[in-house]
């Protein structure tokens, strides 16, 4: 979760508190004047640090085994997209079994999507102006999300025998100012990361499942903790500089339009008529619309973004 900003004339630990001075000019480049970012470099060298210490090989740590059982659960019924619904209710066990099974194989097929396009943009701005003091710990992000992206395409592969083609709608353009690009980037990549972990966090606990998808969400989690306490700093960062450049009222509503479509749209990949096909599911696209307004599926809805639209108002993104 995004750490709590501090408040006025109190002392932050520089590893856990929230960013309300350090950086501020721009995400890591000091000049004359700015404030002081002693705060933002030790949270870099304690992720850094914390990153060295839980590096592994993700091609000699997992003991990849040939099957996984069909028949038994591979996501949690409590994240299942009917979940809450009349619909789960009419599933008969065996469907409830495959849906979880191509529920599981379309989560980590959006993995593999969502990280393609996050390092693409990480990588545009490592040893970039602007970026100069986040960069190490960016050779780090990209190293751990590399390797995410291997394993969760190689369980798709092995166990599916596809990953999901990506069939989300594209947002527009964003805004071709440096700096409200630079901000939409990273608060993207911080949405992402932030419900793909809540994902993470229940299936790694779930003790219904197979050892291996407990092993990759387990793993996954880890590496989010510290990507995800990163993100959430330099987002308010790249905010706050905003805010300094004097954004007006008007280019605030565009980027919280954005930022809601973005997240709209993620959360509606979660629910792919593709999956309910494979899982013998009839009529999967009025299915999809059904589940998406459904008021047991718009409360699940909150429940996996609370973290997120609650930091996004906490630091002035998304109205209170």
């Amino acid at each position: 979760m995004c750490p709590q900003a501090t408040p006025p004339g109190t002392t932050a630990d520089p590893t856990t508190a929230g960013a309300t001075t350090a950086g501020a000019t721009t995400a890591g480049a000091t000049t004359a004047g700015d404030p002081d970012d002693t705060e933002f470099r030790a949270l870099l060298d304690r992720l850094s640090d914390k990153a060295t210490a839980d590096y592994y090989n993700p091609f000699t740590t997992f003991d990849w085994p040939t099957t996984i059982p069909t028949d038994a659960l591979w996501m949690s019924p409590e994240l299942l997209s009917v979940h809450g619904t009349e619909i789960m209710d009419e599933l008969s066990p065996a469907q409830l079994r495959a849906l979880s099974r191509w529920e599981s194989v379309n989560f980590y097929s959006l993995n593999v999507h969502g990280i393609r396009e996050l390092l693409i943009e990480v990588t545009r701005r490592i040893h970039t102006p602007g970026f100069e003091l986040p960069s190490t710990f960016f050779h780090h992000f990209v190293g751990e999300e590399n390797d995410h992206m291997w394993f969760f395409a190689t369980f798709c592969l092995k166990y599916a025998d596809k990953i999901y083609p990506d069939k989300s709608v594209k947002l527009p353009e964003a805004p071709r100012d440096p700096d409200i690009e630079n901000f939409l980037v990273f608060a993207r990549i911080l949405v992402f990361e932030q419900i793909v972990d809540h994902y993470n966090v229940h299936l790694a606990a779930d003790d219904r499942l197979h050892p291996t998808i407990r092993h990759i969400n387990r793993l996954h989690h880890q590496d989010e903790s510290r990507h995800i306490a990163f993100g959430c700093r330099l987002v308010q960062l790249l905010w706050e500089r905003l805010l300094r450049g004097g954004l007006d009222e008007a280019a605030r509503h565009d980027l919280r339009t954005y930022l809601d479509r973005y997240v709209a749209i993620s959360i509606g990949s979660f629910y792919n008529p593709a999956v309910y096909r494979d899982a013998g599911i009839p009529s999967g696209f009025a299915l999809r619309n059904r589940l998406l307004a459904h008021p047991a599926r718009q409360a699940a809805h909150a429940r996996v973004l609370h973290k997120t639209t609650g930091f996004l108002r906490r630091i002035g993104v998304f109205d209170a």
